[in-house]
C-alpha cells in the first residue's frame, strides 16, 4: 500500500493509474483540424490548375492562420495551468533511453518512472527531457529523483535539477518501489471518434473546394490539348498520371505508395518526361497521392528543381514523424516542399487520434524544427 508523507528511508510501494476520457472540445478541434488539412492542399492545388492564384495562396495561408488562431485561443488556458503551483514529489527511474541530440551537449532522455506523490497513489509515467551530457550519469535506472507536475495534468513530469536540501536530503534517503504492471499514465486518450472526426471533414473539406471549382476544373480539362509528347495523360491499373500547363498528379492504384523505394522519383520525372525541365513551386505528397504546381512563365515566385530533392530520406522522416510526436492512431501524413521563405523546406505533417504534429527539414533531409502533439 502507498504510505503518505514519507520519512527518509521509507519504502513507497504504488498504486492505480487514473483513467483516460473524452472531450467534446477535443472532437470539435479534430473537425477543425481535418478540415484545414484537406482544404489547404485541395485548395493549392485547384488553384493552381484553374490559375486562381487567389486560391492558390489562401490554401498556403490556412494552416498559418489555423495555427494563429489555435494559439491564440488557448493562451487563457495556458495562462491559468501557468499559475497553478506544480506538485513536487519523489520518483524512482525505472529506464532511461537517450532519443535525440546526441550532437549537442543536451541529449533528449525518454524516462520511465513511478511517481509517488504524498497525497496520492504512486503511479508509472514516462516523459522525455533534455538533460546535460556532464549530468547524465546523476539519473541512472533505480535512481530516486526530484520531479515536479501541475495537479491537473500528472503525466506531464519533470525532473527537478536543483532540488532544495530539504528534497534532496528526502531523495538521498528515500527507497521506493517500481510500480507493477506495464501500464503507464498518459494524457487522456481521445478515442476513435476523434480519429474518425478528423478523417471525415478531411475528405468534406477536399471534396468541399473540388465541387466548388467543378465548373471551371471542367473547363479546364475541356479545353486542355489531347495526350501527345509534350502533354501525356495515362492511366493504367496500377496508377494515373495527369499533366497540365500548370501542374501535375500522379495516383497510385491498391497497395501501393510512395514511400517505397524509387516510387516517388520515378513519379516526379514522369511528369517532365518528354518537356524541358521546369521549376517548382510546391510539391505535396500523400501516401498514394502526388501533385507538383509548377511556376507559370515569367513567375518571381522562388522555385526549385523537383530532381534535386532527398528522395532517399522522405521515407524516414514520415516514419520519425509518425513515430515520435505522439500524434496517436489512426494516422494520415502530408509531405509538402516549398521554398517560400527562400530556403528549401520539406514538412511533415501528421494526424491522428490525439492531434496534429509536424517535423521541418532542410534542402539535405536534416531535420531542423519538430513541433510533437500538445
Amino acid at each position: 500500500m502507498y504510505q503518505p508523507s514519507p520519512e527518509p528511508g521509507t519504502i513507497i510501494t504504488t498504486g492505480a493509474a487514473p483513467p483516460a476520457r473524452n472531450t467534446p472540445l477535443a472532437l470539435a478541434r479534430g473537425l477543425l483540424t481535418g478540415g484545414v488539412i484537406g482544404a489547404s492542399p485541395a485548395a493549392v492545388v485547384v488553384g493552381a490548375i484553374i490559375e486562381k492564384w487567389q486560391l492558390f495562396v489562401t490554401g498556403l495561408a490556412l494552416p498559418a492562420a489555423y495555427g494563429l488562431l489555435y494559439f491564440l485561443a488557448s493562451m487563457p488556458r495556458r495562462a491559468r495551468e501557468a499559475a497553478i503551483a506544480p506538485c513536487t514529489t519523489l520518483a524512482v527511474i525505472e529506464s532511461r533511453e537517450a532519443v535525440g541530440g546526441e550532437a549537442t551537449s543536451d541529449v533528449a532522455v525518454r524516462f520511465v518512472s513511478t511517481v509517488a506523490p504524498d497525497d496520492a497513489p504512486a503511479y508509472r509515467v514516462a516523459f522525455t527531457q533534455k538533460i546535460n551530457l556532464a549530468d547524465l550519469p546523476d539519473y541512472r535506472p533505480g535512481g530516486v529523483v526530484v520531479v515536479q507536475y501541475p495537479p491537473d495534468r500528472p503525466w506531464r513530469v519533470r525532473i527537478v535539477r536543483r532540488p532544495t536540501p530539504k528534497w534532496e536530503e528526502r531523495a538521498a534517503c528515500a527507497r521506493l518501489d517500481p510500480a507493477p504492471g506495464p501500464a503507464l499514465v498518459s494524457e487522456p486518450a481521445e478515442g476513435c471518434a476523434v480519429g474518425f472526426a478528423l478523417l471525415l471533414a478531411l475528405l468534406l473539406a477536399a471534396a468541399g473546394v473540388v465541387l466548388l471549382f467543378r465548373a471551371d476544373l471542367f473547363d479546364e480539362g475541356a479545353s486542355a490539348q489531347p495526350p501527345s509528347a509534350t502533354q501525356p495523360s495515362a492511366s493504367s491499373s496500377s496508377s494515373t498520371t495527369v499533366v497540365s500547363s500548370a501542374s501535375g498528379t500522379v495516383a497510385l492504384g491498391p497497395n501501393q505508395s510512395f514511400l517505397d523505394k524509387g516510387v516517388l522519383r520515378k513519379a516526379v520525372a514522369s511528369l517532365s518526361k518528354g518537356t524541358d525541365a521546369r521549376a517548382a513551386l510546391t510539391v505535396v505528397v500523400q501516401d498514394r497521392l502526388l501533385s507538383v504546381v509548377y511556376a507559370p512563365t515569367g513567375s518571381q515566385a522562388p522555385t526549385f528543381d523537383p530532381d534535386s530533392l532527398p528522395y532517399d530520406r522522405f521515407p524516414a522522416l514520415v516514419e520519425e514523424a509518425r513515430s515520435s510526436l505522439g500524434v496517436g492512431d489512426p494516422q494520415t501524413w502530408q509531405l509538402t516542399v516549398e521554398r517560400l521563405t527562400g530556403s528549401l523546406t520539406v514538412r511533415v505533417s501528421v494526424t491522428g487520434a490525439r492531434r496534429a504534429a509536424s517535423l521541418e527539414a532542410d534542402g539535405d533531409g536534416k531535420v531542423v524544427r519538430r513541433t510533437p502533439a500538445h
